[in-house]
């Protein structure tokens, strides 16, 4: 009797269709959020190359190079952008030393009104910019009249360090959460005082936090609008530039400048990435030196002054 044969059985559409979605579905959804996130500053950066008849530069009109060749060709650009970056590394170098003082407070030591400071720390991270910005402005003029405290330069300096300590408060504070107090106990017991283990241990281990914590407060510091306007009388910053030559059309030196910001960004990532990975990298294993009874011959007899015959060497 023939055994009856039976068609190869075809795997249905619709397995097939859902194994698909299963292994390109996160490469597509990733793809999209990355395309949603990038696409204002490729636009941004394609417009530096834009050649507009006026001011405005908000239509594109041909390729050219004229404006990175002089960035600072617009009247006041070159200060405003000094002014910010000035403010920007003042402020985030106060703010990341400062923030990361307290965060070590807080973490090692438990003191009373710990957790009073806890909530005054997170206090402008919760506020409406906006709302610090009005009592930040309250505050420099009930302390008084020029010239103790005008609203210039150092008030938004103030302000920017104000809300800076408390972003880098948190980021250092999740560092040094996952930090292990044995490694820093193993240092002391080997005759290390404390200055040394922290700066041989604790600091090598928690530089990645930090400078996460001063890369998120610079851009903070340097984009900040609402808070700046409020304080800075008749300074301006590279924000308030951007706001006020809105109204006329943002000339296209503002895209270069935006453009390298956004490069220098990209660098200090990268520099941090490679940081924390060095510092993550584990270490390679010690060489072992080889005994006298794994030694070669001619080695052993060297180091004993024992000739070799013939047949030995």
């Amino acid at each position: 009797m023939n055994a009856t044969t039976f068609p190869p059985r075809r795997r249905p559409r619709l397995a097939n269709a859902a194994r698909f979605l299963d292994r390109y579905l996160p490469f597509v959804y990733t793809a999209l959020a990355i395309l949603y996130l990038m696409l204002p500053v490729l636009i941004m950066a394609l417009f530096s190359f834009n050649d507009p008849p006026q001011k405005s530069n908000l239509l594109w009109h041909g390729f050219t190079l004229e404006a990175w060749l002089d960035p600072f060709g617009v009247p006041q650009l070159f200060d405003v952008v000094r002014t910010s970056v000035l403010v920007a590394f003042l402020s985030t170098f106060v703010a990341t030393v400062l923030g990361t003082l307290i965060a070590l407070a807080l973490v090692r030591y438990g003191f009373r009104g710990s957790n009073t400071t806890n909530l005054l720390i997170f206090l402008p991270m919760a506020t409406p910019e906006i709302v610090l910005g009005a009592s930040l402005l309250t505050l420099f003029v009930a302390i008084g009249e020029p010239p103790f405290f005008p609203t210039n330069f150092l008030t938004i300096l103030i302000a920017h360090i104000m809300f800076n300590i408390s972003f880098v408060v948190v980021t250092v504070r999740a560092r040094l959460a996952g930090f292990d107090r044995h490694l820093e106990e193993a240092a002391m017991d080997l005759g290390a005082n404390e200055l040394t283990t922290f700066r041989k241990v604790t600091f090598p281990i928690i530089l990645p936090g930090i400078l996460a914590a001063a890369l998120l407060a610079f851009s903070l510091s340097i984009d900040d609008y609402v808070i700046t306007s409020f304080t800075a009388g008749r300074t301006s910053t590279f924000p308030i530039f951007i706001w006020g030559s809105a109204r006329v059309g943002v000339p296209v030196q503002v895209n270069v400048i935006g453009t390298a910001f956004f490069l220098i960004a990209v660098g200090f990532v990268a520099l941090s990435t490679v940081v924390q990975w060095r510092a993550n990298r584990p270490l390679p294993p010690p060489r072992r030196t080889p005994t006298a009874a794994e030694r070669p011959l001619s080695d052993q007899a060297a180091t004993h002054g024992v000739p070799l015959t013939g047949a030995e060497a």
